[in-house]
């Protein structure tokens, strides 16, 4: 029997990661820098939301834009890997492309056996890294060989909920890789995502955080356009809630469709 479709929120913080367990996520995907698609936040963060939430797998990117690394950035985040695991992480989310599109390898064996050096029993996600590449599809039916047990996938669309083909697509090519639907997901996207052959789903839940400063703004960086827009991000309880209710519902109707046993 195929395990449970399971739900992952993406979160910044050990308040988020609370949040999403107290809220029904089965495990939680921490970064920082969300605004920018994801970096790998500090050790400290790490230990802090393994403390206080579900099981933490933990993103390694060690810059925004793409994910064309050199040398020196696959041993910084072969390295990040390692430190991410020591400090509790149940498992990382990776990925890297050569400049034509490809997976590549020789960065991606890096990180794997970063991981499972430090634990057998890590568990690699590739990350959205395979929505930009060449054949989405084919880089996913390559993923047993490489030791990697998930992907996170909009189906190279947008968003997941426009990806529904390719993601049918993937999980046919690689039976038994976890194929995690994200990008843009809403509650309502969750029956349909798992209808196109999603075996877990990955939002973010996220709202923006009501900024506490009482004092004047200027703005201190590229993304300070406004003081109401300089702020942070915090993770939603009821979108968490809502979206551990929709995925519930859908899997029960699987069930009864089937003649499941609950």
């Amino acid at each position: 029997m195929s395990p449970r479709p399971s739900l992952e929120i993406a979160v910044v913080s050990p308040a988020g990661a609370r949040t999403a367990r107290e809220n029904g996520a089965d495990r939680v995907e921490l970064c920082t820098g969300l605004e920018l698609g994801g970096l790998t936040p500090s050790t400290a963060t790490v230990e802090a939301a393994v403390g206080a939430g579900p099981p933490v797998h933990v993103l390694v990117r060690c810059r925004p834009g793409d994910f064309v690394y050199d040398a020196e950035e696959v041993a910084l985040m072969a390295a990040e890997v390692r430190t991410a695991v020591r400090a509790g992480a149940r498992g990382v989310v990776v990925g890297a492309l050569t400049p034509d599109g490809a997976l590549d390898t020789n960065a991606l064996a890096a990180f794997v056996g970063a991981a499972r050096e430090t634990d057998p029993a890590a568990q690699i996600t590739l990350h959205r890294a395979v929505d930009q590449a060449s054949d989405p599809v084919a880089a996913v039916a390559a993923l047993p060989g490489l030791g990697i047990t998930r992907v996170l996938t909009s189906g190279g669309a947008p968003t997941a909920a426009d990806g529904g083909a390719a993601l049918t697509a993937m999980a046919a090519a690689a039976p038994g890789i976890d194929v995690a639907a994200g990008g843009g997901v809403r509650p309502g996207d969750i029956a349909g995502l798992l209808a196109a052959g999603a075996t877990s789903v990955h939002l973010s839940a996220k709202t923006r955080a009501t900024p506490r400063r009482a004092a004047g703004w200027v703005p201190l960086g590229a993304g300070g356009t406004s003081a109401d827009d300089d702020t942070h991000f915090r993770t939603d309880g009821t979108v968490v809630t809502a979206a551990r209710r929709a995925l519930d519902a859908a899997v029960g109707r699987g069930e009864e469709a089937r003649g499941t046993p609950r």
